[in-house]
Parts: C-alpha cells; structure tokens; sequence
C-alpha cells in the first residue's frame, strides 16, 4: 500500500535508535525526508546511514536531549529551515529507569516527567505552527503500560498516561487542521527490553536472559515480542492520507498481549 508520503517532510524525536528510528525508517521508505535527534553522535551517525538506505529522501540528523526546551526548540527551526517546512512530527522518548514505587525517589519523578511529558508539550508547542500550515499529524509512540500497568516500571506506568490525555486533548484542540494519534507499542526487541531484562536478572527476578526474554514473550497470544519494524509501519499509516479520518485514537502494537 502506498501512503503517499513522497516529498513529505518528518521529525522524529529520540529516534537515533529503537523505536524512534524503526518509525523514522518506515517513513523514510515511503519517500519522506526525515529528521531524526539524539543525544549519541555514533548512533545519529548510524541511524543515518540507516535512513538514507530506506529510501530517496532527505536526512538530518541533529544532536539534541528533549529534556531541554531550547534545544527542542532549536531542533524544529533547524528541521524547517533545512526542509522548507513540516508536514509529521513522531514523538519518542527512552524509558524511564525501571523499579518499585518505594525505591523511586523525586528526582526520578521529575526526571521522567521532563522526558516523557514535557519533551511532547514543547515539541508540539514549536511544531504547531508548521503542522497547521501543512495540514499536518502528529503521532505520540506511548507503551501499552497506559492501559494495563506492568510490575515494576511504576515510572511508565504513571506518567506516560499523561501523554494520551494530552493526545486526546490536541485531537480536539488542534482539529480539523492536524490529526493526533498515540501509538501503543508492547514489548519490542530493542535496547530498552535488554535493559529491563537485564535488571530483572540483577535483582535476582530471573536466572538469566533467555529466561527474562521468554518471560516477556509468554503472555503473548503471538507466542513472541515484536519487531521495532512492525511498531514503525503502524505509525507510518498513521501519519499518512490513508489514516486521515483516524484522530484522537490510541493504537495498540503489541501482537494482542494487552487484556483490557
């Protein structure tokens, strides 16, 4: 199915790895110019060459940490003033640091907020003006955790809810010019999942990593975690003419694990 997407200019926040690029590349693919940022040179460095594999369109790639307002705000003008506009924004984030509400601490709390919360009001605060011009969408990638909370990551659990209040909020706010979706990904094989196996293996939860690997994939009526890919093409569709009577929706991606 093509989306349309030729010429269309997108950016993608944190996406110099997992899921954030698996979208960014999606795009890429349908013949967008993407913008993609993050905080490690190498991984923008690779991310690139990634992106400019995908497909024929235009790549900038930008260091930037979305917890800092001036450097989002940075990010946006140096996106439309290399690409002559904005037509998609994607907004990613890493996961908060997994644990116990007991052992999370305030600087924890606002940590997380900041890059989960924040980095979406100021990205979407700068782009709005471009996205409206363009007749635009926006897509917020949350975690399936919005709807049914997973044992020790309180952190997400929490805050990333704010988030789809936010989306259901702009869905009406910023209509009939700009659609805004949430993408609801379950667990995918990205570096945040070896993360969060590996911690469970520190605190003693599982022997090793296949058996926290399996763990995550055994309530799967698929029989397995996803694919950052499977994730990208979901918001792809959502960005594009193809989903353009979809707006406010929570999407989930997670091979049918969610019970609610």
């Amino acid at each position: 199915m093509k989306l349309g997407l030729e010429d269309n200019i997108a950016l993608c926040t944190a996406a110099s790895s997992g899921l954030g690029l698996a979208s960014a590349t999606a795009l890429a693919e349908e013949g967008a110019d993407v913008a993609v940022c993050g905080r490690s040179e190498t991984r923008l460095d690779d991310a690139a060459e990634q992106l400019r594999e995908a497909g024929d369109g235009e790549v900038l790639t930008v260091e930037a940490d979305i917890t800092d307002p001036a450097e989002i705000a940075a990010l946006v003008e140096r996106t439309v003033a290399v690409f002559g506009g904005l037509d998609h924004v994607v907004t990613s984030a890493g996961g908060p640091p997994s644990g116990p509400f007991l052992d999370t601490d305030d600087g924890d709390w606002y940590q997380t907020y900041d890059l989960l919360v924040m980095s979406v009001v100021w990205t979407l605060r700068e782009a709005y003006p471009h996205l409206q011009s363009s007749g635009g969408s926006v897509v917020a990638i949350t975690s399936r955790t919005t709807q049914e909370v997973a044992d020790d990551l309180v952190l997400s659990n929490a805050v990333r809810r704010t988030v789809e209040g936010l989306v259901k909020t702009l869905a009406r706010e910023f209509a009939p010019a700009v659609r805004v979706n949430t993408a609801r990904p379950g667990p995918h094989e990205t570096a945040r999942i070896e993360q969060l196996i590996e911690a469970a293996v520190d605190r003693g939860d599982v022997p090793d990593y296949r058996a926290g690997y399996e763990e995550w994939a055994a309530d799967n009526p698929l029989g397995r975690i996803g694919e950052p890919r499977e994730l990208g093409d979901v918001v792809a569709f959502l960005a594009s003419e193809r989903a353009s009577y979809i707006n406010g929706a929570a999407v989930p991606v997670d091979g049918g694990s969610t019970r609610s």
